[in-house]
């Protein structure tokens, strides 16, 4: 019989009060790997299981003294601490999910429902292991300046070719660092996930694409000459465009749309830099 273990607390909230950001908020979910803790699981011996609400009080404690300005480097904070503090432990997996606020004044601050930041981190004893972060839930809209046409077509296909449509995508963007310690520190290689947002909006509405993997690929190629600390950049987008209910006799740029059945496209791109 073999095994593969891991436990944690997951979406453990924390808000960090900070000087410039007014907060710095998110969820984070921890997983413990170890061989260590196998006695918990065969014999119920529970003498170095470090019990998930304790886990809970550390992320609250290293909040407080992590004096950074990042989510990436909280998260790496965070796992370095675990792993100095409790040496039972071999590796750790972090997810970390942004809890995001807009800043109105130095003290006035509103929750943003919207897309937020990502980090994924996977550390041991030897160090880093891996680093992925990203932009999630991003919502975007476009009137016109998209096509789909030219496709391949058979006895199943009832899609027209569209020259010009509206074009209503869900979008997760995710990127990793040539030099990890870029992304964790707060100097001027690390790219703030809200820089990659502008950047991915701004393609959205100045290029003209023939498809949504057209649209994602322009994307990729634009973020990675952006942002030369970058080594690789990935998407998953959804297809959310509306259905058209009217057109207007007298103006057809005037129409009413509706949301569409629960199927959709998915699309998915990874773009690296050549060795």
């Amino acid at each position: 019989m073999t095994s593969e273990i891991r436990y944690g607390k997951h979406n453990v909230s924390f808000y960090r009060t900070h000087p410039t950001r007014g907060l710095l908020g998110g969820r984070v979910s921890i997983d413990v790997f170890g061989d260590n803790f196998m006695p918990a699981y065969t014999e119920g011996d529970n003498r170095l299981v470090v019990a998930t609400d304790t886990m809970k009080n550390f992320v609250y404690a290293m909040a407080l003294e992590y004096a950074g300005a990042s989510h990436e480097g909280f998260t790496a904070f965070l796992g370095r601490r675990f792993l100095e503090t409790y040496e039972q432990m071999q590796s750790l997996r972090l997810v970390l999910l942004e809890t995001a606020f807009r800043q109105h004044s130095p003290k006035l601050l509103s929750p943003l429902e919207d897309d937020y930041g990502y980090v994924e981190l996977e550390i041991n004893r030897d160090g880093l292991h891996s680093l992925r972060c990203g932009r999630r839930n991003l919502r975007l809209v476009k009137l016109t300046g998209s096509a789909f046409r030219d496709f391949a077509r058979d006895a199943y296909t009832t899609l027209p070719d569209v020259t010009d449509r509206p074009l209503f995508i869900y979008l997760d963007v995710y990127w990793r660092y040539r030099r990890a310690d870029d992304a964790i520190g707060d100097g001027p290689a690390r790219v703030p996930s809200e820089a990659i947002r502008d950047s991915v909006i701004k393609t959205f509405d100045d290029f003209v694409s023939m498809s949504i993997q057209h649209l994602v690929h322009e994307m990729g190629q634009r973020l990675l000459t952006q942002f030369p600390a970058l080594a690789e950049v990935s998407f998953e987008a959804q297809n959310r465009l509306w259905d058209t209910s009217r057109v207007s006799d007298a103006d057809p740029t005037t129409r009413v749309f509706s949301d569409p059945k629960p199927a959709h496209g998915m699309i998915g791109l990874t773009l690296g830099r050549d060795a």
